[in-house]
């Protein structure tokens, strides 16, 4: 995947209502800043001139954020509705999403799940940052839960690292960099999280990719599975050596576990047990409490724009 350009944004999902692309690496997806030269919303913006829409600040309404260093897959509602419809989904949690990383260090588990505390960091120097319950400064943890299946061992420039597949089960800022810090094997190239010693300059990219998305909205169901940008034929310091769970198994179990609100009434609870091998169910997501007429104003106030700035 080639460094971002006005005129290369790949689209890998396109109906009436909405739009996914497969965003850039160190990519923002708006800005208010005269600054920023290059954002999804100015490539859209180029490429589809005709369906920006003037009611909004961005033109664009973004249906969920990736942070600026993270590539994939990321949902473009096309209208009013289309943005309801997508954040009702968000709200009762029936989108499913996987990422790919490479994380320094060898997991020697086949499957982990992580379920730290997530809060943001009030520690002096480390603003805009977030951590895990128990450290210094945490304010606010929330429940937070991913689960990471490793499929390839290998060594990336000379170093030992893990591919692995990621699933989050909740939604929190920076869920995954911190998660996998917190384990002890952070994301290849993450200068906020990652080891320190100048060591994650050397990459020329944070190393985590939005690999699969569905929506189940109320008109259709958006899914989309971006192309791997971890291959040796793409990157020659990523050389894998022992492949311990075949990728393309793991995203067909994706694609076939039924959405919660399918005929047969399956459920499907973040399902880490189909995506995942290996025995033993992880916890469930735990449960969000009721909706106060705060937090509703605020989402509706949110959805009548439906714009986000990302996290960077």
């Amino acid at each position: 995947m080639e460094p971002g350009s006005v005129e290369n944004l790949s689209i890998v999902y396109r109906s009436h209502d909405f739009l996914v692309v497969n965003k850039h690496w160190d990519l923002r997806i708006d800005s208010k800043t005269w600054r920023e030269t290059l954002t999804l919303q100015k490539q859209l913006r180029h490429r589809f001139p005709e369906l920006a829409d003037p009611g909004t600040c961005y033109g664009f309404r973004f249906c969920h954020q990736l942070d600026f260093s993270t590539s994939g897959a990321l949902c473009v509602a096309l209208n009013k509705a289309a943005a309801g419809s997508a954040y009702r989904s968000f709200k009762e949690r029936r989108v499913t999403k996987a990422y790919l990383a490479l994380l320094r260090g060898h997991i020697q588990e086949s499957r982990v799940t992580i379920s730290h505390a997530i809060g943001r960091n009030s520690t002096e120097g480390r603003a805009h940052t977030m951590c895990i319950e128990g450290t210094q400064g945490c304010e606010n943890p929330k429940p937070s839960l991913t689960e990471l299946v490793v499929l390839e061992h290998g060594l990336y420039a000379g170093d030992p690292v893990s591919k692995v597949l990621l699933k989050p089960l909740t939604g929190r800022t920076h869920q995954l960099r911190v998660h996998c810090s917190a384990l002890g094997h952070p994301v290849v190239g993450d200068l906020t999280y990652g080891e320190p010693s100048g060591r994650e300059d050397r990459p020329f990219r944070m190393m985590l990719h939005a690999l699969y998305l569905r929506i189940p909205t109320d008109g259709e169901c958006v899914e989309a599975c971006t192309p791997d940008p971890f291959l040796p034929s793409l990157d020659a310091c990523w050389s894998p050596h022992t492949l311990l769970q075949p990728l393309d198994q793991l995203v067909q179990a994706l694609r076939a576990t039924p959405d919660p609100d399918s005929k047969d009434g399956t459920p499907r609870p973040g399902s880490p047990s189909v995506l995942l091998p290996g025995p033993g169910r992880p916890p469930p997501p735990p449960t969000k409490p009721p909706e106060t007429e705060t937090q509703r104003a605020s989402c509706l106030q949110w959805l009548s724009e439906w714009t986000l700035e990302p996290d960077s």
